[in-house]
């Protein structure tokens, strides 16, 4: 049965039912088949342009693989992606194309933008199960990279260097690839098995080689690998896995987690896997204290694993940092938010565990250097929350690891990697670095456009030195 299409409104997306996602860890948007996919197309004008590619981080071609699919070439909309993303199946679940790509579409002017994330996404899904491959180097130059960190940056650096015809070795400390892919965005977002894996073996195919349970800075140092192991340049995508606290009363009570080690062992561990060895609380009542994704993805785990699930933030709905398409979601699980509320004490039992959150209430004041309206306290408005954890998603920073074990490699106040944002250049010779270790916490799309940017700088210096 042919879609009718109204150009105005976008061809809706299949999603899994809110009363029954919300017990289980499956995908929870199922997207578009070929038939939805070419009639969304089919919405796009195939502007000259294209101000769509100014809002991606990474530039793919989108007019150019929307065309493809419109057609249904979807092997050509493939190889088109995969000139500029390494992680396309990746993307099209996770990035807020809302704010980028989809937010600079002409047709959003006068109705709903195209639905690029979607198309890209259907895309990746139809190459996975087709068994297309992105496109290797046509020869090597015999010279070597070294890749610290196998997160969005690490491997988009890696992918765009060996298809240079770099000999490029990626190190990560882990037992498993795919960073924050693997250990921080949950299943029911991006499943593990047959997304993440089968883009990291994507990237093998170009040639790349992936070294597991390799923590630079104690087994080996930068210097050791660019000194010794004979590596031409480095770069460093080690993200940001250091969690940040309050520092209230009572956050080392039993049952207070940060949301990055709770995340873990659910996601990387498979605690939520009833097989799984790992060890998870299961709560009664949780509390967790943010507003971004990882917020999110925090409460719609624990809600997952049976509790009733609150999400804490001291500004208003409006402010949220997370997607709107996040939000949505949670709420329609019936994840319950606690908005302009703030934790001042965390309150444990005789044992030492958690028994309830001590909050008061605010309101918005003028506006602060972010331009966000500052939270104000308001006077006598303090209560407790009776909980039994609390979960702390209050951003993340980098792991001062590689900084301290690196002569030369200097880092800012919080810590972060100072690097080049044109070139991912740091401030030691041919050691380049992008992604969170240089930002700090921020999206996947953004690390990937930051090892894109490294791969260009690396590429112009090591032929600088030819």
């Amino acid at each position: 049965m042919a879609i009718d299409v109204d150009v105005f409104k976008r061809v809706p997306v299949r999603e899994q039912d809110a009363s029954e996602r919300a017990h289980n860890f499956e995908e929870v948007c199922y997207g578009y088949n070929a038939e939805e996919a070419m009639a969304e197309a089919s919405r796009c004008i195939g502007c000259k342009n294209a101000p769509c590619m100014g809002g991606c981080p990474v530039s793919i071609n989108i007019p150019g693989f929307i065309a493809k699919v419109k057609e249904g070439n979807f092997a050509e909309a493939f190889q088109i992606i995969s000139e500029s993303s390494a992680l396309p199946a990746v993307c099209g679940r996770v990035c807020p194309q809302e704010t980028q790509c989809e937010h600079r579409c002409i047709r959003g002017i006068k109705g709903e933008a195209v639905s690029i994330g979607k198309l890209e996404r259907f895309v990746a899904d139809w190459a996975r199960e087709n068994g297309i491959k992105p496109e290797p180097a046509k020869e090597k130059n015999g010279k070597r990279v070294a890749v610290i960190g196998s997160g969005p940056s690490g491997v988009t650096c890696a992918g765009d260097l060996a298809k240079m015809g770099y000999d490029v070795t990626i190190f990560e400390a882990l037992h498993e690839p795919g960073g924050v892919l693997v250990y921080g965005i949950p299943e029911f977002r991006l499943p593990k098995e047959k997304v993440v894996k089968k883009e990291i073996e994507n990237i093998k195919s170009l040639g790349v080689k992936i070294e597991t349970n390799v923590v630079v800075g104690k087994s080996v140092t930068i210097d050791s690998l660019l000194e010794d192991e004979g590596f031409d340049a480095v770069f460093v995508g080690s993200g940001a896995g250091l969690p940040k606290f309050m520092g209230i009363p009572g956050e080392n009570s039993n049952g207070v987690f940060s949301a990055n080690e709770y995340l873990t062992r659910s996601n990387l561990m498979k605690a939520f896997d009833e097989n799984s060895n790992t060890p998870i609380m299961h709560a009664k009542k949780v509390a967790v204290v943010g507003g971004g994704n990882v917020a999110m993805d925090a409460a719609r785990t624990a809600l997952r694993l049976g509790a009733e699930t609150h999400i804490v933030y001291r500004r208003s709905e409006e402010e949220l940092p997370a997607r709107v398409e996040e939000v949505h979601h949670a709420k329609e699980e019936g994840i319950i938010f606690d908005l302009l509320t703030n934790p001042t004490e965390i309150l444990a039992d005789e044992n030492g565990w958690v028994c309830g959150i001590r909050c008061v209430r605010m309101e918005l004041g003028e506006p602060d250097a972010s331009g966000r309206r500052r939270p104000v306290v308001i006077p006598g408005s303090e209560f407790v929350m009776d909980v039994d954890a609390v979960i702390m998603s209050l951003g993340t920073s980098p792991n001062p690891l590689i900084s301290s074990t690196t002569k030369g490699l200097d880092t800012n106040k919080w810590k972060c990697l100072v690097a080049d944002e044109a070139d991912g250049k740091t401030t030691k010779e041919g050691v380049y670095a992008g992604g969170d270790a240089v930002t700090g916490a921020a999206t996947v799309i953004l690390a990937m456009g930051a090892g894109k940017a490294a791969a260009k700088g690396i590429d112009e210096y090591i032929k600088s030195k030819n």
